[in-house]
């Protein structure tokens, strides 16, 4: 089966990037239209991206501020059976290695293909928000230009 991972550096708190890849609201920012759930072991998670992708996920691992899984429980056919999550490292030289894996597809498929392309994305919105205070509207989330500043956090 094929897998789909990412590590990055990210110049921020644990709490911080922990809180990006665990917590709705973190979600909300990066990744999901509306999620619900609580970050704690066997808590069901709600992922809403919009009509049609309306999924569920269980916490299978939660170590905090360091390790975050979701077992996809109802999904599209491609995601139904995998796993989403992230593992972070201590910080060396101020900056925090985050590894962020999607295992079990169950091919490596144009839906995988798309898969690797957006998870890409969606951490970059992640990074730009943690590091500088930016947000993205759900709808732009995958067409941010890499020097495109977006609304900071609290500024009008």
């Amino acid at each position: 089966m094929p897998d789909i991972i990412h590590a990055f550096f990210v110049n921020a708190s644990p709490g911080r990037v922990f809180e990006m890849l665990s917590r709705v609201e973190g979600m909300n920012r990066q990744w999901t239209k509306e999620a619900s759930g609580e970050p704690k072991l066997d808590a069901e998670f709600r992922l809403y991206f919009g009509p049609g992708y309306d999924w569920r996920t269980r916490v299978t691992r939660y170590v905090p501020g360091s390790e975050f899984e979701l077992q996809m429980t109802e999904a599209h056919v491609d995601w139904a059976k995998s796993q989403v999550g992230c593992r972070l490292t201590p910080a060396v030289r101020e900056k925090r290695a985050c590894f962020l894996y999607h295992n079990g597809w169950p091919e490596a498929n144009e839906h995988w293909r798309v898969s690797c392309y957006c998870w890409a994305m969606y951490l970059r919105v992640l990074r730009r928000n943690v590091e500088h205070g930016e947000s993205v509207p759900y709808e732009k989330r995958l067409d941010v230009k890499y020097r495109q500043v977006q609304t900071r956090i609290g500024a009008r």
